[in-house]
């Protein structure tokens, strides 16, 4: 009863202190950190102790699972050099650097405890990362570099670590590292893919979205554990099967499937990420009072404890500067067509924050290992030092360097377009069906289709005093869905309907609600941007020759004022230089001057746009 008290009072206690830290805008892995830090003080609190096999078995697979099926496959492949040289080199070069710095400052250590520690400290950890990366705005390709880093590092440090204290007093090899790397890489890749396959073909015969999400629950603790049992690495083989069922997700799974496993891995993600932070800070008194019965001096270790500090934030710095001018040599950015710049590998370097793998990765050394208490406090040093002088700089630095966020008004264009070219191929397979159509049906599909699109080009609008259609609909839609559902509500108040009808409606309503709310945020997200738009996305013959016409100053549609309807937006002809209002607008009128004139490319004419569209490839610029 105590322990399940214990349980609910640190759930509840993460959701408060998360609230708390969201309302006053701090980052709320340090603030759960602080909190945790303080309430292991607090006369009357438990104890608590993190074991390494809790750690490594019940919180690692899952977190490490709930980020690989986030992570996309396409990205993580376009900057695989640059992940391996961090997830295997850096924690390499980390683990030999820190364990000869341990050595030279801790009287009577030997090799195999310094680089026990090395292995300790040297894995960031991907939660601690990407919680900061992705709150305050990182580019995306800087955030798939940590996510790929911090899913695979752990794999190197837990076998140099086990392959370090194994060693013991006889001295540690780069050879016997090297086999029990390969064997724990090899069998977890083999783990992993037999996973993704077995799962995969689950998910093909299986429709039930409880079912498929119970499946998706155990997969990781199934992975892990048979991975380990075979001494292969159980963190490779849970990454491996989550990154391929999430890139095979659409494929495989339903859509039904789909929506609810995301949702529950990120409610899961979310309490146990920040599970994680205030566990760290509740070992802090324990660990204190433990050092204090330690032969080494408070001078020597706290000189130990700030230069393994140093050390870890110095040897990364070196090493991403160095492979990327010697070894990586990144390319052009595949969005932005530029080869990312110096201020990138600083802010990567600087985004290597340390979490609870470290910590739990402590314990593993043995009880009777020289200075153990020492070691500990190290590794709670390294945690709790990258997450406060990291954490609470990585914004700043960012801003500093002006590395930019990801642009809204570039998700958004991308967005209509690939919108429309899924309509385009959608259209194409209408041609080829074959169907007795009395109803007027296929006229019905094609308008639906040509209203999302419309809503998702609607949303590219910069002008903040007008309403769109799509936002009029939205506003009136959702009135009248909170009528509709306090209508059904109390008709289910009557007991005349079947709880499962009112049950059933009552989710259609939510569906299409949440549908609204999120097109809603995109749209105020975009209104907050302003500024010229980068060329973005891949561009046909007609853009790249599209010539530059002058910019009309009042830009107004012509044949709306002889119609006398109203536009929405304007686009303008790069090749004779006519002004026409969108598809949103009543006329089309600048789809029907295409038609007429054949002129392919057509030009924003709104105020801080500046994209194209080809008519003739449904491609943007």
């Amino acid at each position: 009863m105590e322990i399940a008290f214990f349980l609910v009072a640190l759930a509840v206690a993460v959701l408060a202190v998360t609230a708390l830290a969201e309302r006053v805008d701090l980052p709320p892995p340090l603030v759960l950190i602080a909190v945790g830090v303080a309430a292991s003080y607090v006369p009357g609190m438990p104890e608590v102790h993190l074991e390494a096999e809790v750690v490594l078995l019940g919180l690692l697979p899952p977190l490490l699972y709930a980020t690989a099926i986030q992570t996309s496959l396409v990205d993580f492949n376009a900057n695989r050099r640059t992940i391996f040289l961090l997830s295997v080199g850096l924690v390499v070069f980390t683990t030999a650097g820190i364990g000869a710095l341990v050595h030279a400052l801790v009287p009577g250590i030997g090799w195999a405890a310094a680089f026990a520690i090395g292995a300790v400290v040297a894995p960031p950890d991907a939660v601690a990362a990407t919680a900061i990366a992705r709150r305050i705005g990182l580019p995306r390709r800087i955030v798939t570099i940590l996510e790929g880093e911090s899913l695979l590092n752990d794999a190197t440090a837990l076998v140099a670590l086990r392959t370090a204290i194994a060693a013991g007093g006889t001295g540690i090899t780069a050879m016997k590292v090297g086999e029990d790397f390969l064997l724990a890489a090899g069998g977890g890749v083999a783990i992993g893919v037999g996973f993704f396959l077995l799962v995969a073909m689950l998910r093909k015969r299986i429709t039930d979205p409880l079912m498929d999400t119970a499946i998706s629950l155990v997969v990781p603790f199934a992975a892990f554990v048979i991975a380990e049992r075979i001494h292969a690495s159980g963190v490779i083989a849970v990454v491996i099967a989550g990154l391929l069922l999430g890139h095979k997700a659409p494929i495989v799974q339903t859509a039904q499937s789909r929506i609810a496993e995301r949702v529950n891995w990120r409610t899961i993600a979310f309490l146990l990420e920040n599970a994680v932070f205030l566990l760290i800070g509740l070992q802090a008194e324990w660990l204190f009072r433990d050092v204090e019965r330690s032969e080494l001096s408070a001078g020597r270790i706290v000189t130990v404890c700030a230069a393994t500090l140093a050390g870890v934030i110095a040897l990364r710095m070196v090493w991403v500067f160095v492979t990327r001018y010697l070894l990586v040599r990144p390319g052009a950015d595949p969005v932005t067509g530029k080869v990312p710049p110096w201020t990138f590998t600083l802010v990567l370097g600087w985004a290597g924050m340390r979490g609870v793998v470290t910590l739990a990765a402590a314990f593993l050394i043995p009880d009777d290992t020289e200075h153990r208490e020492v070691l500990l406090l190290i590794a709670f040093t390294v945690v709790a030092g990258t997450l406060f002088i990291q954490g609470l700089t990585l914004p700043w630095l960012a801003r500093r360097l002006e590395v930019p966020a990801p642009d809204p008004m570039d998700d958004a264009l991308a967005r209509a377009t690939l919108l429309q070219q899924a309509s385009k191929a959608g259209f194409a397979k209408l041609q080829e069906l074959e169907y007795d159509d009395p109803h007027g049906v296929v006229d019905l599909i094609r308008q639906r289709i040509d209203q999302r699109n419309f809503a998702a080009w609607e949303r590219l609008g910069t002008t903040v005093d007008e309403e769109s259609p799509s936002d009029l609909y939205a506003r009136i839609r959702l009135d009248m869905i909170e009528a509709e559902r306090r209508r059904v509500l109390e008709i289910r108040s009557s007991g005349t309907v079947a709880s499962d009808v009112v049950a059933n409606v009552l989710a259609m309503l939510d569906v299409e609600e949440s549908m609204l709310d999120n097109a809603t945020q995109q749209r105020q997200e975009i209104r907050a941007v302003t500024g010229r738009r980068r060329r973005t996305g891949e561009q046909c013959d007609h853009l790249l020759s599209a010539p530059t016409v002058e910019t009309v100053a009042d830009p107004v549609c012509r044949r709306c004022l002889e119609d006398g309807t109203r536009w929405v937006a304007l686009r303008q002809c790069l090749t004779c230089g006519e002004v026409g209002c969108c598809d949103s607008s009543p006329g089309q009128h600048a789809t029907e001057h295409f038609h007429e004139s054949t002129h392919p490319v057509m030009e924003s004419a709104e105020p801080g746009e500046d994209w194209r569209w080809c008519y003739v490839h449904h491609l943007t610029a």
